[in-house]
């Protein structure tokens, strides 16, 4: 009879040594299948190197004086930060969601593996979790998956995570996982990272965050859009809830806390989508834009590619101060939009033709054709094949549009070609203002708002400069040393020969004083034209046209006697670059925005350096600064003091050109030179008298409200300081009575030595 027991033992172990061989040979395969994707022969692996320098598509920041975030650049709006930047509270509401083992792994946790097998794939258990770690996420996230990709290499992927994720844990830190996960995750509203998403949110930087915002930034990363608390606030709610009970469970706050904070309503108030059309300085980041392409097609990184404004995570360190430019825009819509626009409304309503001015019917009409021309609808139309008559059609359709207006923006029903005409009616302006001495523009205001007038009309915008040219003429008769402020012409028309047979007399705004010996500074404080005329008479065009060059001018000017009345096309900032001389003992500097350019490490590639000239003496420049403080103690400008109450030392120049289409005013302090115009789109849309279109009404206002801004702000320390004289003695060049008294004296001189 056969043994069974041993043929038994004999198939027992039979069995026992293919089962080992079977796991050796599983253990042998896994090993050498980890072996193969870590060496990335099946399929790309991180190298070291991409391991130290992670990529992803970094914003560019643009940093004001005073460290403030102005705007961005960017593919992905994602700015770094580190772990010393995160409350804790963001990091215990993480690690407990996410990550409750987090201090115990190195990369990958088995224990949650295992559960996630034995529950959720064998038992089906969906509500049991994942399994995994903040570590892998962050590999997931650092080298995302192939959407596309088979289910069989899934498994494949998982692997190459669990790889890149121990990687993560042997090259760094825990605390900097922590940070690197959360620059890397998308939290919705066009926010990616924590930085950029607690400013959409909050608007509030991520050490700043109270437990609530914490937990409800962490829950929004589970699903950014059904999470959303602006799309939807109650599944925001519930998934908080959710984080904030994990954080319980965890022994990060305590069941009080829980219990206090679950029932917190959203405070979504200061919730503002970070856009490139919203914020202060919206012309200004335009500009740059622009300058900083161009800046990074003549920069390479050191693998040899250019700079990539979008993705390199740049950071600009701009002159523009935070405060002021707020201040600016403040008064900008505050004059603009309270008094000046409701007037131009007012003065325009039932007229023929409004808002054109001198215009025949047929080239109002040409001016709206135009302007639709020039419309994105109009560009998208043509694009798509569309002809004369269809756009026509379209233009004269009514559709839904949200339109700008100064008390906010309005939603309507209009046709386009309605819409045309609409935006016709405001008014613009420009303005800039900058430091003399150091050359750094401080605030910029391109227009009254991006999203809807993109036209920049500080650097790009030129305007007729009208009698702010007026002190490039004063400036040669006071270089020559043989004029004063003091100075007296008579006030008489002068007459140029044209060179063609033709005369050209200019004649003043108004009678005052007309026939009488009046000074320069009482001249150039009521804009006197035939005193001007005087003066380009004996100095000529060209000898004016070269003093505006070395003042920072470059707009091209025609060298014809009229511009001794303003007739050149000028930018706000070459006229605000300009005036700053005088405030800088006649020393031109070139504005500058820029102080330097760091790559996202803080290294820095560039350096910013203002230009800068000598144009006249400190003598010069002194005695403009006193005949332009007439300007405000008794001329043009003097609602400075009388109606906005300002006692600072301020030299200034009003400018009005013809028909009242381009109002200015330059004011002059020892710390600041700020420049304004205001205008129409087109010099045909303009106030129909000078008491509504002058200077003083139009500009002068905005630089009153934006300088009383600035003052009355400390924390800024611009102080009301007097201008510094030079060394030499000028009050007889200066005190109008001393003045007379010396010329007295030399007359009497004169007569005495005549008779013998």
């Amino acid at each position: 009879m056969p043994n069974k027991t041993k043929g038994n033992s004999g198939n027992t172990k039979f069995y026992v040594k293919r089962f080992w061989i079977f796991v050796a040979a599983a253990f042998a395969f896994i090993t050498l299948l980890f072996i193969l994707l870590s060496l990335g022969w099946l399929g790309f692996m991180p190298s070291f190197e991409e391991l130290e320098n992670p990529k992803s598509n970094l914003a560019s920041e643009i940093i004001t004086a005073d460290q403030q975030v102005l705007g961005k650049y960017y593919i992905e709006n994602r700015s770094n930060c580190h772990y010393s930047d995160l409350s804790p509270a963001l990091i215990n509401a993480l690690i407990a969601t996410e990550d409750a083992r987090f201090e115990e792994h190195s990369g990958v946790d088995m224990r949650s593996v295992l559960r996630v097998l034995g529950k959720t794939i064998i038992g089906r258990q969906r509500s049991s979790g994942g399994g995994s770690t903040i570590t892998q996420q962050l590999a997931k996230n650092l080298f995302p998956r192939n959407k596309n990709q088979f289910k069989l290499f899934m498994i494949f992927t998982k692997f190459k995570e669990w790889i890149v994720a121990a990687k993560l844990e042997r090259n760094y830190t825990k605390e900097e996982i922590i940070a690197m996960y959360f620059n890397t995750v998308d939290f919705g509203s066009n926010s990616f990272g924590i930085k950029t998403a607690a400013r959409t949110y909050f608007n509030k930087s991520p050490d700043s965050l109270k437990t609530e915002e914490a937990a409800l930034m962490v829950g929004i990363l589970k699903a950014p859009s059904y999470y959303s608390p602006i799309r939807n606030p109650e599944n925001a709610m519930k998934r908080r809830e959710v984080v904030l009970n994990q954080m319980r469970k965890y022994k990060f706050i305590t069941q009080e806390q829980y219990d206090s904070l679950r029932v917190l309503k959203l405070d979504m108030s200061r919730y503002t989508i970070q856009d490139h059309s919203a914020g202060y300085g919206t012309y200004f980041r335009e500009y740059l834009r622009q300058y900083l392409n161009e800046w990074c097609t003549r920069h390479k990184k050191a693998d040899g590619t250019n700079y990539n404004l979008y993705k390199d995570g740049l950071k600009i360190y701009t002159t523009i101060n935070y405060k002021m430019q707020k201040y600016a825009e403040e008064a900008v819509a505050e004059h603009l939009g309270k008094d000046l626009q409701p007037a131009f409304y007012k003065h325009w309503k039932g007229m023929k033709n409004a808002p054109f001015s001198q215009l025949t019917p047929e080239e109002i009409e040409a001016n709206y054709t135009s302007a639709m021309k020039n419309s994105d609808r109009y560009r998208h139309l043509k694009e798509a094949g569309a002809s004369d008559e269809e756009i026509k059609k379209e233009f004269n359709t009514k559709v839904a549009m949200r339109l700008f207006t100064w008390q906010g923006e309005r939603d309507t029903v209009m046709t386009p070609w309605d819409s045309l005409k609409y935006y016709k009616w405001f008014l613009h302006t420009g303005l800039m203002s900058m430091e003399p001495q150091t050359g750094y523009v401080r605030a910029y205001v391109g227009g009254i708002n991006y999203k809807y007038f993109q036209f920049d009309n500080v650097k790009v915008n030129r305007r007729q400069v009208g009698s702010t040219f007026k002190p490039f003429v004063y400036t040669l008769a006071m270089q020559e040393g043989e004029f004063s402020p003091c100075t007296e012409i008579p006030n008489l028309p002068v007459t140029f020969d044209m060179g063609n047979g033709e005369t050209w007399t200019p004649q003043n705004a108004d009678d005052k004083r007309e026939g009488e010996m009046v000074t320069l500074k009482w001249a150039l404080a009521n804009s006197i034209n035939n005193i001007s005329a005087y003066l380009m008479k004996r100095f000529s065009p060209a000898a004016v046209i070269n003093m505006a060059r070395k003042m920072g001018v470059s707009s091209p000017i025609d060298a014809v006697p009229a511009i001794c009345l303003g007739t050149p096309d000028l930018s706000v900032y070459e006229m605000t670059g300009a005036m700053s001389t005088y405030a800088n003992k006649g020393v031109f500097v070139e504005p500058i925005f820029i102080t330097r350019i760091e790559d996202k490490n803080g290294n820095v590639l560039e350096n910013f350096i203002p230009k800068q000239q000598e144009a006249m003496s400190d003598v010069t420049a002194y005695l403009m600064i006193e005949l332009m403080k007439g300007v405000v103690e008794s001329g043009t400008g003097a609602r400075l003091r009388y109606k906005f109450g300002l006692d600072a030392p301020i030299a200034g120049k009003t400018g009005t050109t013809q028909n009242n289409s381009d109002g200015w005013f330059m004011g002059v302090t020892p710390s600041l030179t700020t420049g304004v115009w205001v205008g129409g789109e087109v010099r045909s849309i303009h106030f129909r008298s000078i008491t509504l279109g002058q200077g003083a009404n139009m500009a002068l206002p905005i630089w009153a409200l934006y300088m009383k801004k600035v003052w009355d702000d400390k924390s800024l320390k611009i102080p009301k300081s007097s201008f510094e004289k030079p060394a030499v003695d000028l009050s007889e060049r200066t005190d109008c009575q001393k003045f007379k008294q010396e010329i007295k004296n030399e007359e009497h001189q004169f007569d005495f030595s005549d008779k013998y």
